[in-house]
Parts: structure tokens; C-alpha cells; sequence
């Protein structure tokens, strides 16, 4: 067979894992990090919107799924115009979700259960309900507070036009005109985003200095790491310049854009990890980093800098077996340079759901995620993947609240279809999410597809989830690497390759992924079954089907 290598806390913190040297090993090189959409996990209060307490009390069914982290999406007092990302308080929860008590008992639950737990902040722009930014307002023109966030006069004659050319990603100018305390028209303000969302000038120290303060404020809370949106977004290109193009953004693009990547982010990050590296128990940094190519994600993963970055360049890629050989061989040879794990995910709160996404049904989406786990790494699981969950595509009009879906000419608005709170029981007003129904409607036909209905049942996409994280965890192969061995005597269309048993057992792992429509022949069988993504009698691999062995 030919071989192809792509290359040579707290005190209830969980336990670190330690060499035989005692230094720790990196939990995040390996780690299984399961999202929570905290407004669609779970309702504690049955006010049909999740909340703290419903995550809390959800967090053993977390600990059996088989996950290391939970990541926490935004959770923090916000007049919830962007669903939370845009902030008025870093320090305070918004009585929606709780309060910081509920926070306290969620992160000491969550440690008992050997969990992690990881939290959204957002520094690339605040809420216009933020003190700073309506002080802002108040004070006018020519305010040190301006400075804080990009007030600019605007152009023509009296100042009519917008500062520059650039586009919110929801769909119309980057600019909003404010009025002046007179009632007269004034300067306008950037705002990447929805107008709601203000974009801070990361020049101004006080905002560097504000930032590090929040840091610490939940280190010390003790959360093991911060999920940070729009990492690329912070710095912009001096004096502003026009984009001189015409093409709506896309919030998941990869153009090199003068508001994006840009160079001076890397000494924001270098700070923060200063900061990640004063408290014990290894805490992470993960970038949300759209760039142009992965060469330049690994840029914000340099030793100094952050620990991960989501890999949106797999999560972009279709089921195909050439383009996914490559962007896993591109993905791990970026990031060995800088001595970075690479990660995988496959859905999240902003794109469609995997199953949906990707053609094929179930099928191939419980074969893409048997790939996702395989590959060596950290892996992202968004909440409802592990029972199959499709994404809703017919939610009404009037039930909407993606900020772009009420904008021209932005995103296509339809974010909600994967956020639809998920099923926990068949049978109930909103399938077990909580006692008084769910902001979101749900599908009749989720009952089938409810942790309840799934539990115990083998042939079940949950149990298919657990059984892999147990694996993924047990066996020598997985986890942790930087590299794959490809295996090139499979036929055209199958993904074949081979991780070595790091401890020297021996007991190396293959994994085979039929990207076709047809079964497909196997050359050899590469040794024992482990785990299938559907049916397998040990013939021919069948379509749209991933099997994991042990070789």
C-alpha cells in the first residue's frame, strides 16, 4: 500500500494532563470544544428564551456527550439588536440569560464535570447603548471620547456623504450621521456591522487598557479562554482609505479588505496572551479569523500570540475527496510552522448546518463529521450536529431576527435557520428546550430527532457522537498531531490515511471516507473496524460513509 505523509485554574478547575516530565501536555491541541447558542440551548425559566440556569442544568448531558470544552456564545447586558454581539456591559449578564451569580455557578459546575468553559468577547465593536459611546454622543464633536470609536466629519459640501466607501457586512454604508447635541446634523461613525454596533478605534489606549481589564475580570471569574469575534477586525487601515470596489461583503469571505487582517491586531494579541499566561491552568485564546488563506490565520497563532483559530477554509469546503485532501494538507502545513493546532469544525451560529449545507442528508453528514473527528487537531461541534439537526429553511418572515434579513442588499439574513432552539424530548411545547415555548419555532419533525428519542438507540446520530468522542479519546492515534499519512492505493473519490499510535503501542489508525454516490471496492481492508458512520457488513465502503480502524 503506497503512503503518502502530508509532512514529518482555578482550584475546581479541571485536572491538567501532564507529560512524564510534568509539563502540561496542551488540553487545547486535542480538544473537542462543543458551542452553545446560549438563547437556544436550554430555557430555565420557561420564558422561551435559554438562559444560564437551563445551560447549568444541561451541563451532564455535555459531560456524557464526551466534549473537553463548552464554548459560550455572548451572553452580556446588550439590547440584543445583533443577538448579543452587540455589548453594553462586558462585566454584567443580560437579565435574560441570568446574572453573574448564574455565571459563578455554571463555571464551578462545569469544572466538577471536568468541562472548560470558554466565553465570546467582542472587541471589535461595542453596542451604541455602551456608556462610552453615548457619552460620546452627548459630548459632541471634538470630545476625547470620540476617539474611542472612528467619528469622522463627513464628505461634500456639508458633510453629507459618507467619510469613505466602505459597506457594513449586513448590507449598506459602514457609516451612520449622528446629530449634534443642537439637533443639527454632525460627524458620522463606523460601524462594520449593524448601525447599533459601533466599531471602537483600537489606537486609543484607553480601549487597549479597557480590554485587559475585562480580560482579567473573567480570569478571574475563572473561565479557561475567550472565543474572540472578529479577531481579524480590530485595526484598520491608516487614514481610512476608500475600498474602491462595489461588490457586496460577505461576513464569511476572505478578501484583503483595509477594515480586516491587518498587521496591527498581532501586538493586541501578543498582550492578551501576557495576560492568558499569568493565571494558572493553561488558558486559551481562539481567534475568529477570516483571512485570505491559512498561511495568514497562522500568523495569529505564532508562539506569542494565540493558542487557535477556526479553520473557516475546511468549514468552506465541499464533500469532495480532492478538495478536502487538500485543505487538510494546506491546513496542517500552516500551522506547523508556528507550532499551532490545527482545528476542524463543520457548522456554527452563522452558517447553515452541515447536513443542510452539504447535500446528501444524514448520511453524509454523519460521514463528514466521523472525517472532522479523525483528523488530528481540535475539533468545534456546534450544539444540535450531534443529533443530526438540518437546518430550518422555511422559519416565517415575522419569526426572524437576523439584523441583515431587514437590511438591502446585505447578508442573505437567514442565520436564524441554525439557531433554532434544539429538541432535548419528543413530546412537550418546545420538545424539552423549556416550559413556555421557544423563540424560534421548531419543526414538527425534530421530536424524532430529540437527545430523548436518540438516547440508547446505536444506530442513533448521538450515540454515533458519543461513541467517537469515546474513541477519539481513548485511542493513541487520535487527539493531538500535525499530520496525516495518506493512503493512495484507494480508488478515486475515497479519502484514505493513517495516524500513528503516539505512545508506540502499535496500534495505529485508518480512516476511510466515501465522498461518492456509490459504493466503492476497497483495495485491502486496513485492519479492524472500530466505528462506522452507517451501515458497513465489511464489503465494499458504500456511499457517503466514513469508517474508522484500528490497523
Amino acid at each position: 500500500m503506497t503512503q503518502h505523509s502530508s509532512a514529518p485554574a482555578t482550584d475546581t478547575a479541571p485536572a491538567i494532563r501532564t507529560d512524564a516530565t510534568g509539563e502540561p501536555t496542551g488540553w487545547w491541541r486535542e480538544a473537542v470544544i462543543y458551542q452553545v447558542y446560549p438563547r437556544s440551548f436550554a430555557d430555565g425559566n420557561g420564558d422561551g428564551m435559554g438562559d444560564l440556569p437551563g445551560i447549568r442544568a444541561r451541563l451532564p448531558y455535555l459531560a456524557d456527550l464526551g466534549v473537553d470544552a463548552v464554548w459560550l456564545s455572548p451572553f452580556y447586558a446588550s439590547p440584543q439588536a445583533d443577538a448579543g454581539y452587540d455589548v453594553a456591559d462586558y462585566r454584567a449578564i443580560d437579565p435574560m440569560f441570568g446574572d453573574l451569580h448564574d455565571a459563578d455557578a455554571l463555571i464551578r459546575d462545569a469544572h466538577e464535570l471536568g468541562l472548560r468553559v470558554i466565553v465570546d468577547v467582542v472587541p471589535n465593536h461595542s453596542s451604541d447603548r455602551h456608556e462610552w459611546f453615548q457619552r460620546a454622543l452627548r459630548e459632541g464633536p471634538g470630545s476625547p471620547l470620540r476617539d474611542r470609536y472612528h467619528f469622522r466629519p463627513g464628505r461634500g459640501r456639508n458633510g453629507e456623504e459618507p467619510p469613505n466607501d466602505w459597506e457594513s457586512i449586513f448590507g449598506g454604508p459602514a457609516w451612520t450621521r449622528t446629530k449634534n447635541p443642537d439637533g443639527t446634523p454632525g460627524e458620522w461613525y463606523l460601524h462594520l456591522f449593524a448601525p447599533e454596533q459601533p466599531d471602537f478605534n483600537w489606537e486609543n489606549e484607553a480601549v487597549r487598557d479597557e480590554f485587559r481589564s475585562v480580560l482579567r475580570f473573567w480570569l478571574d471569574m475563572g473561565v479557561d479562554g475567550f472565543r474572540i469575534d472578529v479577531a481579524h477586525g480590530l485595526v484598520k487601515a491608516p487614514g481610512l482609505p476608500d475600498m474602491g470596489r462595489t461588490e457586496q461583503l460577505k461576513l464569511l469571505g476572505n478578501q484583503a479588505l483595509p477594515f480586516f487582517d491587518q498587521d496591527g491586531v498581532h501586538e493586541i494579541y501578543r498582550s492578551w496572551r501576557r495576560i492568558l499566561d499569568e493565571y494558572p491552568g493553561e488558558r486559551i485564546g481562539v481567534a475568529e479569523a477570516w483571512t485570505p488563506s491559512p498561511e495568514r490565520t497562522a500568523l495569529y497563532l505564532r508562539p506569542d500570540e494565540l493558542h487557535q483559530a477556526f479553520n473557516f477554509h475546511y468549514l468552506d469546503t465541499g464533500w469532495n475527496a480532492e478538495a478536502l485532501r487538500a485543505v487538510i494538507d494546506e491546513s496542517l502545513d500552516s500551522m506547523r510552522p508556528v507550532g499551532a493546532p490545527t482545528t476542524w469544525v463543520l457548522s456554527n451560529h452563522d452558517v447553515v448546518r452541515h447536513r443542510t449545507r452539504l447535500g446528501g442528508g444524514l448520511g453524509r453528514a454523519r460521514a463528514a463529521s466521523l472525517l472532522m473527528l479523525a483528523l488530528p487537531g481540535s475539533a468545534y461541534v456546534y450544539q444540535g450536529e450531534e443529533l443530526g439537526l438540518p437546518e430550518v429553511t422555511d422559519l416565517p418572515d415575522e419569526v426572524r431576527q437576523d439584523p441583515s434579513f431587514f437590511r438591502d442588499n446585505g447578508q442573505d439574513g437567514l442565520r436564524d435557520g441554525c439557531r433554532v432552539p434544539i429538541p432535548w424530548t419528543s413530546t412537550g411545547p418546545s420538545y424539552g428546550f423549556g416550559s413556555g415555548g421557544s423563540w424560534l419555532p421548531q419543526p414538527e419533525e425534530w421530536a424524532k430527532l430529540s437527545v430523548e428519542e436518540q438516547t440508547g438507540d446505536p444506530t442513533s446520530t448521538l450515540e454515533m457522537y458519543r461513541s467517537a468522542l469515546a474513541v477519539r479519546r481513548e485511542h493513541p492515534a487520535l487527539g493531538a498531531g500535525d499530520a496525516v499519512e495518506w493512503l493512495d492505493d484507494f480508488p478515486a473519490g475515497v479519502l484514505a490515511f493513517r495516524r500513528r499510535a503516539a505512545d508506540g503501542s502499535g496500534r495505529d489508525f485508518v480512516c476511510t471516507v466515501n465522498t461518492t454516490g456509490t459504493p466503492v471496492e476497497l483495495p485491502t481492508v486496513p485492519g479492524r473496524v472500530l466505528l462506522a458512520s452507517g451501515e458497513y457488513d465489511g464489503g465494499a465502503l458504500p456511499a457517503d460513509t466514513t469508517v474508522w480502524w484500528e490497523a
